[in-house]
């Protein structure tokens, strides 16, 4: 697999190792403060060009697709590629100097590739390019085996029950993958010296992948086993040093016991020290990586890398300063987010339990069971799905047809009432709740009337035809006009009710988003727990928005979300958020922040509660 070259690579670069660990510190340092800033700028940009703050979900990909959005995306990849390669290209520049001393080779470094930043974003967009002409064919491919294959049922089916006609796409698409793979790993291994052909021999952007092709020719394949040599080594070093921080964190925490603070301080070091560990093994993975390409360059086309007008007076001055103002801001940063964190963690937190498609852990979903089980649980909302049926009743349900919950491929639109009577959509979760059929939504309102609040998702699957006007006249048929919130994915339906009742609370529902999503027209944003973040919340919370993060199932996750600062907790298990919410306020703050160092480091020695079963 190309070790014979792949270690004495991994030995050069643990030689020059605080160079190299600095060169990365200092890439981290420049990619935090000023290139994802950069990329968040022009994607901000290209959103203000198109007249629109924030996009969610499918609108993303039609974004994208649009010429506008295509430009954005492309400039903001080739930043990104930019960033990912800058370590690279450091590494490279410094083996190529003698190194006089760790300030004047980073300074002197820095000051080589600096001007040729413009250079590698030629080189990065071209790739990006290329890389998306390769892929695309085979990307429109698995799309069609995906129509073609999985157009009968709601995906939720195929995901829960992976029926053959699922396998039998999966395999389709997996083996159009590994052939996409393959090409890429093939047209990627041609293209390797193309960074080192702009970055030092100054080939044009344009030539210098045709060039990298034509100089390595037949050595493509040396070129793979060595790549695969050095991923290979990489993930072992990597696994070693996870197992070893593991064995060093439970010792520390042993040691510490019985004190709380002294385990605190101990997962604290295990977390500096974990940090201080993967920074120097992906300086180090990163310095092996350039050592092999530069000597596969030096083998083909060896020159020196010259300076572009470096010895200006004051420039390896000027370079360190800018480190260091870049180091001020990110430390400044850092700060400013421990201190936030510090004060949410001591603070007492009043966050809502909002029970997904009722206690759906406990009971079938969005059932009246699970409605009730809500209820008991003291849920504050109750969030439920709608739909209209086919002579337009307002029935609640998620999927677009029955076959996950009761192997019926009827389709909602097209059922009657009276097929709804005849599917049972309980015996999927337990027998003991073979009488349950779908509710309407007047149903559910009824049953939450004077006990509970509702929150009522829109589902749309393009069939609708008056949803947001039923819905509105149901909900004030049954008096709950005072105890619901709308939400959707779709925000033109959420616009539609908008207009028909302007002064009930509306929320925008987003699996993936860009942009700023404070900015968009709702009372309350619910996100997943991978859209959450310290930003997101600030900026919501500023535009007096709400946030509710989306499923939380797990402990330690309810309380790192509710240390963050969100507004609601979305989970399959209201009972456990509410006994959660009632242990984390009898915790200490050093309790508290050991349970969200538990939670971020994955540890197993410290739990909130033992979760009830009946949860």
């Amino acid at each position: 697999m190309g070790l014979h070259a792949v270690l004495p690579a991994y030995r050069r670069a643990l030689s020059d190792v605080l160079l190299f660990t600095a060169l990365h510190l200092s890439v981290r340092l420049a990619v935090s403060v000023l290139m994802l800033p950069l990329a968040g700028v022009i994607l901000g940009l290209a959103l203000r060009w198109s007249g629109d703050p924030a996009l969610t979900d499918q609108d993303i990909a039609g974004f994208v697709l649009s010429p506008l959005g295509a430009l954005g995306a492309l400039a903001v990849a080739g930043v990104l590629i930019v960033a990912a390669v800058l370590d690279l290209a450091l590494m490279t520049a410094a083996l190529r100097q003698p190194v006089t001393g760790l300030r004047p080779t980073l300074a002197t470094v820095w000051r080589l590739v600096l001007p040729r930043l413009g250079a590698v974003f030629g080189v990065a967009l071209r790739l990006v390019l290329r890389v998306a002409l390769l892929a695309l064919p085979f990307l429109a491919l698995g799309a069609a085996v995906a129509v073609l294959t999985l157009r009968a049922h709601d995906i939720n089916y195929y995901l829960t029950y992976w029926p053959p006609e699922f396998l039998l796409a999966a395999g389709a698409i997996g083996t159009l993958v590994l052939i996409m793979a393959g090409l890429l790993v093939c047209r990627l291994s041609g293209w390797a010296l193309a960074l080192h052909l702009r970055l030092i021999d100054g080939v044009p952007a344009r030539d210098c992948f045709a060039q990298s092709e034509a100089h390595l020719g037949a050595r493509r394949g040396a070129v793979i086993r060595r790549i695969l040599g050095w991923l290979a080594l990489r993930l072992a070093l990597a696994a070693g040093v996870a197992a070893l921080i593991g064995v060093f964190g439970s010792g520390a925490q042993a040691l510490a016991l019985p004190s709380l603070t002294g385990v605190v301080l101990a997962a604290l070091l295990t977390l500096a020290l974990w940090s201080l560990a993967n920074a120097v093994l992906a300086a180090v993975s990163n310095g092996a990586l350039a050592v092999l390409l530069d000597d596969l360059h030096r083998s083909v086309a060896p020159k020196v890398l010259a300076p572009q007008q470096d010895s200006a007076p004051g420039g390896a001055a000027l370079v360190l300063t800018g480190l260091a103002i870049a180091a001020g801001v990110a430390g400044l940063g850092a700060v400013t987010v421990l201190g936030d964190l510090a004060g949410r963690l001591a603070a007492p937190q009043a966050v809502e339990v909002i029970a997904h498609r009722g206690a759906a852990a406990a009971r079938p979903e969005n059932t009246l069971a699970a409605v009730e089980k809500a209820l008991e649980d003291h849920a504050d909302w109750v969030e439920i799905d709608v739909q209209e049926i086919a002579d337009g009743t307002v029935i609640v349900t998620h999927d677009s047809d029955f076959m996950k919950q009761a192997g019926v491929p009827l389709k909602v639109w097209n059922a009657m009432p009276e097929d709804l009577a005849q599917i049972d959509i309980g015996s999927w979760f337990d027998p003991a709740y073979a009488e349950a059929r779908v509710p309407t939504l007047r149903d559910v309102l009824e049953v939450a009337k004077g006990r509970g609040q509702v929150l009522i998702e829109l589902k749309y699957y393009g069939h609708d035809e008056r949803l947001e006007e039923r819905v509105a006249q149901i909900v004030e048929e049954t008096g709950m006009a005072d105890d619901v919130m709308i939400m959707s994915l779709k925000r033109a339906g959420v616009a539609k009710m908008r207009a028909l009742r302007p002064d009930w609370p509306m929320g925008i529902l987003a699996a993936r988003a860009i942009g700023d999503l404070s900015a968009l027209d709702a009372e309350f944003l619910a996100v997943n727990t991978g859209q959450v973040s310290g930003h997101l919340l600030r900026r919501a919370h500023a535009a007096g928005k709400q946030v509710y993060v989306w499923t939380v199932d797990d402990p330690r996750a309810m309380s790192r979300m509710i240390s963050m600062g969100v507004d609601g907790l979305i989970t399959n298990k209201p009972a456990l958020a509410r006994q959660v919410m009632k242990e984390r306020a009898a915790l200490s703050l050093a309790e508290r922040i050991l349970l969200w160092l538990s939670d971020r480091l994955r540890l197993e020695s410290f739990d909130l509660v033992a979760e009830p079963s009946e949860a």
